[in-house]
């Protein structure tokens, strides 16, 4: 063991123990402990009651009644302590009574949580074996001795084996997540998942439609972000469980590219993905390298080395809008990474596109989504099979947006804003002044020293003797307008990358 017990949490077990009370260390923190890994949460199991608890520790750190050291908000019989620790994972500690459950009719929650005399009993309403362990703290040292075992989930860590508790099928129906969780602990802990344990998942995977998209979106969030993010994507096709959660992934199964790519569509994700866990990015990053290509599939047309898979990347982003939707994902993160998939095909070479041609890609792009989208290239890239994740034109990129990145690129940066637009010209709020500031903002981007209000004024007066059907013309043109990296070398582009 690597990881001492806290004196936040001896703390708290002595002063269970002094009241008569037995305390055990149990579930992930303590698996983690005896893997020789920091725990990210402590929890400690009792034989007193939720009340007790309460009783015991209002005044725990220096509390008092009037803002007590503890919150019990559930039916679970689980008190959260506050403590004065400034270690985030220690600023709570959920002391729990030992508890059994009865039938889940719904396949996630307990019918009825009763508790329970012994830790025995506890242990044995637990997922699997090496989280159904518990070490008195009333004890020394955590050596094997000191520990309450009955599923052998010792001998199943030290041989890295995922199993469930008693009978598996009957685990997975008390509550279906737990078939997710299954692949993210063996993700996790880089366990193989034991046959019996296996076969169920297969044969229950059906459980997770009557599962909460929250909680799903949720688990599906702590596989993405473990050291094996990728091998689990597969576990998960292998178990017939991510048809249930992101079923547009498998239409890329045996979808075979072109002569770009080595790997067929769902491979090329999924290692796409495995370079942005390797290079320990951003959620955001992860999910949008595995989604990046979601498109593919329904856009192919052809077969072999010059199929083509024309504004796949258009059709990915409104696909991957719906999977966050359904997953019930927070907006902002579902915005950026479908922000990210619609945005990942870009065409740069150094030489053919000019600095305007910067300014509109950052206009298009955003700044502060480029980082997260060269982060996405560079997956694409690895992706594909290629050696190198981020060669000198890239580098080049980089260059040229530190060039231009104090020039104007969006409407609010123009030096003639939408009320002054309007007092100058005496128009009120309408879809006109909207029309006039994307003729200007097109212009500024072109060449930045026009930004200054007297060309502006002048040019707004000018655009404002137009009628409503020329302006709106001109301002439907600036507003698609591509930048040079995807219209400058178009012809070039299209007859590289088999686009359109």
């Amino acid at each position: 063991m690597k990881t001492k017990i806290p004196s936040e949490v001896e703390s708290i077990a002595r002063i269970l123990s002094d009241a008569g009370f037995e305390t055990y260390l149990v579930g992930g923190c303590l698996r983690d402990m005896l893997l020789g890994v920091t725990p990210k949460d402590w929890d400690i199991a009792t034989n007193a009651t939720p009340d007790k608890v309460q009783e015991l520790f209002y005044n725990f750190g220096g509390r008092t009644r009037e803002d007590p050291a503890t919150v019990y908000e559930n039916t679970f019989g689980t008190v959260a302590i506050k403590t004065t620790a400034e270690d985030e994972t220690l600023k709570i500690v959920e002391v729990t009574t030992f508890r059994t459950e009865s039938a889940y009719s719904d396949k996630r929650h307990p019918d009825e949580v009763q508790f329970a005399k012994t830790i025995e009993d506890d242990l044995s309403r637990r997922d699997f074996t090496v989280n159904a362990m518990a070490f008195n703290l009333s004890s020394a040292r955590l050596t094997k001795s000191h520990l309450v075992d009955p599923h052998n989930g010792m001998e199943d860590l030290e041989k890295k084996i995922l199993r469930t508790v008693g009978n598996a099928r009957e685990r997975f129906e008390e509550d279906a997540l737990r078939l997710m969780r299954a692949v993210r602990f063996a993700a996790q802990l880089e366990f193989a998942v034991e046959h019996e344990t296996r076969e169920a998942i297969k044969a229950s995977a059906g459980l997770l439609e009557a599962i909460a998209k929250e909680r799903i979106r949720d688990e599906f969030i702590k596989l993405v972000m473990t050291p094996r993010a990728a091998a689990g994507i597969i576990e998960m096709e292998d178990l017939g469980l991510l048809k249930y959660v992101m079923p547009e992934l498998r239409e890329g199964l045996g979808v075979g590219q072109n002569k770009h790519h080595i790997y067929s569509v769902f491979d090329h994700n999924v290692r796409a993905l495995n370079y942005t866990v390797e290079k320990e990015y951003s959620l955001v990053v992860r999910l949008a390298s595995l989604l990046h290509d979601v498109g593919k599939p329904r856009t192919k047309g052809g077969e072999g080395p010059d199929s083509t898979f024309y504004n796949h990347e258009v059709v990915g982003a409104k696909m991957t809008l719906k999977i966050m939707d359904r997953l019930k994902f927070p907006r902002d993160i579902a915005e950026r990474v479908t922000h990210l998939v619609r945005c990942h095909l870009f065409y740069y070479n150094v030489g053919e596109v000019t600095e305007s041609g910067v300014r509109r890609f950052l206009s298009r792009v955003g700044p502060e989504n480029v980082d997260d989208l060269l982060q996405v290239r560079e997956a694409d890239r690895i992706g594909s099979g290629v050696p190198k994740a981020f060669p000198y034109k890239l580098r080049h990129l980089l260059f040229m947006i530190e060039k231009v990145k104090n020039d104007p690129i969006s409407p609010k940066m123009l030096k003639l804003d939408g009320n002054e637009l309007m007092k100058l010209l005496n128009i009120k709020p309408s879809k006109r002044v909207g029309n006039i500031l994307a003729v200007l903002l097109d212009d500024v981007l072109v060449d930045p020293a026009k930004n200054e209000a007297e060309y502006l004024g002048n040019r707004a007066k000018e655009l404002n003797l137009l009628d409503d059907a020329e302006l709106e013309t001109k301002a439907l043109h600036a507003k698609e307008q591509k930048e040079e990296f995807e219209s400058g070398v178009e012809e070039e582009m299209k007859k590289k990358y088999y686009v359109k």
